[in-house]
């Protein structure tokens, strides 16, 4: 729509219609009034706190970041529904709106920070960091722009993150468990347990036979909605990044021998020395000790009769860099392998130096790392012409172009997809492989429809466009088109309800003083599991059996099924171990500090609903439904 707009105004008779069209709509607010926009909440407010608003499509943006950063890690894109059942939206709505009440709250303290502070912070970045490992301002602008930020508004947005830092600080300063909860904790985290179990597969459960058409067909009856044919989309898109776009073979030698020469200190590995030093508190002492060695004693020698340890000697495998005293270092390096040098004036007194060993320097040729050098030569230049791509497809799309013809326009490859659906896969039930990895195309796909201008992706400092090109609806698919894959959950439940009954009559069977090898079907054998814990893989032994062991008494049976329908476990526990608690061991210190984290997130909660409650909250929830896919109108 906002293209047409454009295009139709692009000529006097367009400006004409469009200043009669804004004409009538100054005027309908000058009938009707504006003070809807300000009584309770504008349209395009989502939540207040105190004086801060939080506008829908602020709460949006990080919404659909929010899903995208999960489906990543679940390797599938999550439909709306999907992430309303696993409370997502409550989770980000909760986040955006901590966030605004410690920026109203550090507003009523007066905090503040200085420019200096906030642009140290961005060229420390290494976000920003050019190929020389400098900051670079041209990456900067495309980095930020690429995620909505001018300027401007991403440092005031660095300068908001580092007072939220500062009062969390404040608050959580001094948190630490006490040596009772440490140890608590530690003992139910590392408790173990032993087991003696019984694995029962469909092997054990016998033949089954298969369904009549009628049980079949009741089956499919029953659960026909599992098997509908999902909604397809048919898609066209074209990726714009700096490595589908980069050409290391357009990059010349000398080019590419230009930044090898900046960056050759950094690809070396330097020289190294085995170092022993004695230090003395005067030149006399000094040279009396080279004396003495010049004349058959040794440097083990001196350093015996001063009552020094090797550790007071040694200083290791080092490089020139990594010695403190330059006087020391330089005498050191110069020195002859085995030899014992004459005394130095160093920083910290006068020393004698021996070298014991020397691994040379490796300095790479340029030939070695050219294909290396050019491609970041490449990927650089490539950067550069990202946003310039950015700019034409934009322009040629409002132009009234879609993705295959702008693509085509710029030189680019378009792809189209026939069928994908929600969660990235074709009719096949494959993943379709035409989409880049990591890409949550699924996802925005299926949050557009055909005809709608959908916005670019942003995607591995790229841009990703596309265009839903049409829409196969859901259907209900037949019993014959499916009948294989019926028959298939029809026997898998058939295997889970026989393993669940015969575990339960097992269980019942052995009481309290039974024995396993009594219950134990033919051809299955006693098998036992040690260092079973809380957390963390155990060899053989399915989580959800952990969890039920641990659910159990010593020397009491239980049953759990495996990680899937097709296998069950009996088992009796048979001893439970609760190691000694070390306190100053590194795992009870990496506990600690988990502790430590966990205790700082809940004052840091319980601070923000304080502060929520004293300046005053207020939730716009017809415009959170809109933003997450909820609303039905």
């Amino acid at each position: 729509m906002l293209r047409g707009i454009r295009n139709a105004s692009s000529n006097w008779v367009g400006k004409t219609i469009m200043m009669i069209v804004m004409g009538v709509l100054i005027l309908s607010f000058a009938v009707w009034g504006i003070a809807d926009i300000f009584r309770g909440f504008g349209r395009s407010t989502l939540a207040t706190i105190g004086g801060t608003e939080i506008t829908t499509e602020q709460f949006r943006q990080t919404y659909n970041d929010r899903l995208q950063q999960i489906g990543r890690q679940f390797g599938r894109p999550l439909t709306p529904d999907q992430a309303r059942a696993f409370g997502i939206d409550r989770q980000v709505l909760q986040q955006v709106i901590a966030e605004a009440a410690l920026d109203e709250d550090a507003r009523r303290l007066g905090l503040g920070q200085s420019d200096e502070e906030t642009m140290k912070s961005i060229l420390n970045d290494p976000n920003f960091k050019g190929v020389g490992g400098a900051f670079d301002p041209n990456r900067f602008q495309q980095v930020i722009r690429q995620f909505g930020f001018t300027e401007q508004r991403y440092i005031a947005e660095q300068r908001k993150v580092a007072l939220r830092r500062q009062i969390a600080g404040t608050i959580t300063a001094g948190l630490a468990p006490s040596s009772t909860m440490l140890q608590v904790a530690s003992q139910f985290q590392n408790e173990q347990r032993a087991i003696e179990y019984l694995k029962l597969t469909d092997a054990q459960v016998g033949t089954i036979d298969p369904p009549s058409p009628e049980a079949l067909a009741a089956y499919y009856e029953d659960h026909k909605t599992q098997f509908r044919a999902p909604e397809y989309r048919k898609l066209a898109f074209v990726t714009v990044t700096p490595d589908s776009i980069a050409k290391w073979t357009d990059v010349s030698d000398a080019d590419a021998r230009k930044l090898f020469d900046q960056r050759k200190d950094k690809l070396s590995t330097p020289e190294k020395r085995q170092v022993s030093q004695i230090v003395f508190p005067s030149g006399e002492e000094a040279q009396a000790a080279r004396t003495k060695i010049a004349e058959g004693a040794s440097f083990d020698d001196i350093a015996t009769q001063r009552g020094l340890k090797p550790a007071d000697v040694e200083l290791g495998m080092v490089s020139k860099a990594e010695m403190l005293d330059p006087a020391v270092a330089n005498a050191a390096f110069a020195l002859p392998l085995n030899e014992v040098s004459q005394p130095i004036q160093g920083a910290f007194g006068t020393a004698l130096v021996r070298v014991s060993k020397v691994e040379p320097g490796v300095q790479p040729s340029y030939e070695s790392l050219a294909s290396t050098i050019k491609r970041d030569v490449s990927l650089e230049r490539a950067r550069a012409q990202v946003q310039e791509l950015h700019d034409k497809m934009e322009d040629a799309r409002a132009g009234g172009a879609n993705v295959i013809e702008a693509a085509k326009t710029l030189g680019l490859n378009a792809v189209t997809i026939e069928a994908i659906d929600r969660s990235g896969r074709g009719p096949d039930g494959q993943p379709v492989k035409d989409i880049p990895q990591g890409l949550e195309l699924a996802t925005a796909a299926f949050n557009s429809d055909v005809g709608v201008d959908t916005e670019s992706i942003n995607y591995q400092n790229g841009y990703v466009w596309f265009d839903v090109l049409g829409v196969t609806p859901s259907r209900e698919r037949s019993l014959d088109e499916v009948k294989d894959q019926v028959e298939a959950r029809w026997r898998t439940e058939q295997v889970t309800s026989r393993l669940r009954t015969m575990a339960a009559e097992m269980v019942q069977k052995l009481g309290t003083a039974g024995k396993l090898a009594e219950v134990a079907p033919q051809g299955v054998k006693v098998e036992t599991a040690t260092g079973l814990k809380r957390e963390g893989a155990s060899a053989g032994v399915p989580d959800t059996v952990v969890e039920a062991v641990f659910r159990t008494q010593k020397d009491a049976f239980g049953q759990s099924q495996g990680g899937t329908g097709n296998e069950w476990f009996v088992y009796r526990v048979t001893d439970v171990t609760i190691p000694p608690v070390d306190l100053a061991s590194a795992e009870t210190k990496k506990l600690k500090d988990a502790l430590v984290q966990r205790m700082n997130d809940e004052q840091v909660g319980e601070y923000i609903a304080w502060v929520e409650k004293q300046i005053g909250t207020k939730i716009n929830q017809q415009a959170v439904a809109q933003a997450t896919g909820a609303a039905t109108n």
